[in-house]
């Protein structure tokens, strides 16, 4: 069941973050490219991505922002997007917490 979602930046930097991407190197338009789609699909479904079991939450995410849960989203070229859902039945917010290569993902997962 698709559940629509309002997707939101976790802060006023990840938010200019983004922005930069677009008018930067080619590398950088491509994954901009891929996060608008990526905020596409879970705008049109907040559940669209896997979700991380609670136990391999890394608790940078739980001490910072104060998530309960933790979803993946997959990007070209192993990239990774990590975003937590709030809400209640009336009104679902997918909040994006992070983007990061299969690299650091694997480091933030202790993988």
């Amino acid at each position: 069941m698709e559940k629509p979602s309002e997707v939101q930046f976790v802060d006023e930097h990840l938010k200019k973050a983004y922005e930069e991407l677009k008018s930067g190197k080619t590398e950088d338009k491509h994954l901009y490219g891929a996060l608008s789609e990526a905020f596409n699909a879970i705008q049109k479904n907040a559940f669209c991505g896997i979700q991380i079991p609670k136990k391999l939450i890394p608790h940078i995410y739980i001490k910072k922002y104060g998530i309960r849960n933790l979803w993946k989203y997959n990007l070209p070229n192993a990239w990774r997007l990590l975003y937590s859902i709030e809400g209640a039945e009336i009104k679902i917010i997918s909040i994006i917490l992070e983007w990061m290569d299969h690299k650091n993902y694997e480091r933030r997962f202790k993988y």
